[in-house]
């Protein structure tokens, strides 16, 4: 059985853009893993939670803000193991491909976090 120490090596030797868009994945997370622990607002009683195209902006408690945090933890951590085991059974390219569509679904979570914050 594989640890994860030689999973990294052997990903490292082979495919080093791969282990970067690791390595960029986990900062972003980390990222958005703060940021959004920082905008939480337990104080206040109604937050913004989510926008609908036929009604508008849809009210809710903060802690329907915590799917962010989660987000970010799924993203950074699973993700990164996931691409491990992509990489073992389809290779550099399929998990390259896995680890920029995971870059691009945390850009996504700022960009509507972002948003969500700024309607108060």
């Amino acid at each position: 059985m594989r640890t994860i120490k030689t999973d990294f090596i052997q990903i490292y030797k082979s495919e080093r853009g791969a282990l970067l868009l690791m390595g960029v994945n986990f900062i972003l997370s980390i990222i958005l893993l703060i940021f959004s622990i920082i905008n939480l607002n337990p104080n206040a009683p109604v937050v913004k939670i989510g926008y609908g195209d036929i009604g508008g902006y849809r009210d809710g408690s903060w802690m329907d803000l915590l799917a962010f945090p989660i987000f970010a933890v799924i993203f950074g951590i699973l993700h990164n193991l996931l691409a491990t085991r992509i990489f073992h059974k389809r290779g550099g390219g399929m998990t390259k491909f896995f680890l920029l569509i995971t870059t691009t679904l945390i850009l996504g979570s700022f960009l509507v976090l972002i948003r969500l914050l700024g309607e108060v």
